[in-house]
């Protein structure tokens, strides 16, 4: 049987939705995930359990589990994978990126030096004593704008750097043992729309699948992504598909998935990241793809098109279905605990919504941006045009209310009780 290895977080929100495209196409998967490898296959996906942070053993163990389950093709999940899969692919004489691109592509100063030696534009690098305000205060190796902060004078930016430390010091980001956490990045803030962009490069030559609006203005102090909708208004398509082509090309990435985010201004289009790897979360679900040489045939999860191309299988033939379609990743609003979600069913019956899911879980701890590193849930829709799904979006949104606690007990008249607050 044919078959795919995707490595990927044990919690990662897309490996579900790789295992139904996988069913679809009659396509076995090898899971190589972070899972504990002193359990016996605790999550029973036969996975091969890796260390992210240990590369050569990873691949090492994943090249001898092909030995007795060859792998036909490789895709990744998520940032912290990606020069594992770039090896993996390597070692066996498959197509994708370059373990070198795939690790500057992973590292924000990094992809800054690779992208501004190539004449694209960058946002200029400040010191610990910019001359001009306002900064972007971010890690270089974090990923969903966990722990980007904008600063406006002196005073903010010290706060910032400070707030920032403490983040990269916490006990689940020092248990990635990545070096690169000992690094912070201060650069320009760069004002503009934002935009983010869907793509697959096949040798070398860049498929655009979808660009996003980012219809919330992104200016701080924290730089939470809320909605995303496609196709996008207003933008200068080419200037974008041409920058992230360059970008893409200046790091060397060349075959694989991508996703980019990108802001444009009067100066033109600043090219922020592009990752070696799909979008993440659950957001793929806003997108879904029809032939445009088979008709009539259903539409296609993101999921399915991304095995298919790791499989040797073209691109070009598909393209995004035509209604407009867009995602919510919906806020934390504060730290504390989640103790119920209201109006959910009601949320769902807003004309255009496709579905809303709630991933946070009850009695789950919600951390907001820019400590955080996850939403509540992700609302859907689709319809004739991205402004009716703004619209259903936001009208969805605002069904929802959410019961949460403070984190600790607040201590009243000699005893304890919680202070509810709702949301």
């Amino acid at each position: 049987m044919t078959r795919v290895l995707v490595l990927a977080m044990t919690t990662g929100y897309q490996t579900r939705s790789f295992g139904e495209a996988a069913e679809r196409l009659g396509v076995e998967l090898m899971f190589g995930t972070d899972r504990c490898h002193v359990i016996e296959d605790p999550w029973r996906d036969a996975a091969v359990p890796i260390r992210f942070h240990d590369e050569d053993a990873s691949v090492a163990a994943i090249l001898e589990a092909a030995r007795a389950r060859p792998i036909d093709g490789v895709l990744v999940v998520g940032d912290r994978p990606t020069v594992i899969a770039a090896r993996v692919a390597q070692a066996l004489g498959l197509p994708g990126h370059p373990p070198d691109a795939a690790a500057a592509a992973r590292h924000k100063r990094l992809t800054r030096e690779r992208l501004r030696a190539s004449g694209l534009l960058q946002p200029q690098a400040s010191s610990l004593q910019p001359r001009r305000f306002p900064v972007v205060v971010k890690p270089v190796a974090l990923s969903g704008s966990r722990g980007v902060m904008r600063a406006d004078d002196p005073a903010s930016l010290a706060a910032a750097i400070e707030r920032l430390r403490a983040l990269l010091q916490s006990p689940d980001i020092r248990a990635e043992r990545d070096g690169a956490h000992g690094e912070i990045l201060i650069e320009e803030f760069v004002p503009g729309r934002e935009f983010a962009v869907e793509g697959i490069l096949h040798r070398g030559e860049l498929h655009v699948l979808a660009i996003f609006d980012k219809p919330d203005p992104l200016d701080g102090p924290f730089f939470e992504e809320t909605i995303y909708v496609t196709p996008s208004v207003g933008a200068d398509r080419s200037a974008i598909v041409h920058a992230i082509a360059a970008a893409g090309h200046a790091l060397g990435l060349c075959h694989g998935p991508i996703h980019a985010e990108c802001r444009v201004n009067a100066n033109g289009v600043y090219v922020l990241e592009v990752a070696a790897r799909p979008i993440g979360g659950l957001c793929a679900h806003a997108l879904r793809f029809e032939s445009a040489v088979r008709n009539p045939q259903s539409p296609i999860s993101l999921e399915e098109l991304l095995l298919r191309h790791a499989l040797g299988g073209a691109v070009s033939e598909w393209r995004r279905e035509s209604p407009a379609s867009g995602v919510m990743m919906i806020p934390i609003p504060r730290r504390g605990m989640l103790r119920g979600v209201n109006g959910v069913e009601a949320a769902k019956r807003v004309p255009h919504i496709d579905d809303v899911r709630m991933t946070a879980k009850i009695e789950q701890l919600l951390v907001p941006l820019p400590e955080g590193a996850s939403y509540l849930g992700f609302i859907f829709a689709r319809a004739s045009t991205a402004d009716d799904v703004i619209t259903a979006l936001r009208t969805s949104h605002h069904e929802l209310h959410f019961v949460i606690d403070p984190e600790l007990p607040v201590l009243a008249a000699g005893s304890l009780r919680y202070n509810h607050q709702h949301g």
